[in-house]
């Protein structure tokens, strides 16, 4: 059976996006980011709220001949992976190997996990939220970045209790934190 993935960049204090909707401080440097794509490479299929989505939809078209190796790396994972947006507003999708989904349904997320040869990534806390109140997610991978922004969207959420395992951790010159964990059953 495939596992369901977390995998956020946050700041200290726990947020995705301060309260303003930024997230530039996040922006993981080289080494963070060959660490993001080690882990984004097993996941075959990703599951996104549309805002998240639309965030990351411009790896599709990115130009990339100035680009390091690894931002060029990154855009072929993600480029390379199905993905599923699950919406009621978007219209069409502006990437190759994806569709809309209308509502998240847990049993069909499961059925997901117990066929797929490989992983499923869910990505954007609001979609990550309604996984963990279904109890779907088996892992997450956190990268704490050095900064504390005092409000904002959280990256768990917080009505939902969950207790984790830590797995693996590192600490990166950036002074980002990688943090992954499993979900106690």
């Amino acid at each position: 059976m495939a596992k369901l993935t977390y995998l956020m960049l946050a700041s200290l204090d726990g947020y995705v996006a301060d309260e303003d909707g930024n997230f530039e401080w996040a922006e993981p440097d080289e080494d963070v980011h060959t660490l993001v794509n080690g882990l984004d490479r097993a996941v075959g299929t990703h599951l996104y709220g549309r805002r998240m989505y639309e965030v990351l939809v411009a790896w599709e078209t990115l130009p990339l001949d100035d680009q390091p190796s690894y931002v060029r790396e990154f855009a072929e994972i993600w480029r390379s992976a199905d993905k599923v947006v699950y919406s009621s507003s978007l219209q069409a999708v502006s990437s190759a190997r994806t569709r809309i989904e209308r509502t998240f349904d847990p049993e069909a997320v499961r059925a997901m996990k117990a066929s797929s040869e490989r992983d499923l990534g869910i990505g954007g806390p609001n979609l990550a939220a309604e996984a963990f109140r279904a109890g779907l997610i088996d892992e997450t991978y956190l990268f704490l970045a050095p900064i504390a922004v005092g409000g904002g969207t959280p990256v768990f959420p917080r009505d939902v209790r969950v207790e984790l395992e830590l797995l693996d951790e590192r600490r990166f010159d950036s002074g980002f934190v990688y943090l992954r964990h499993r979900t106690k059953i």
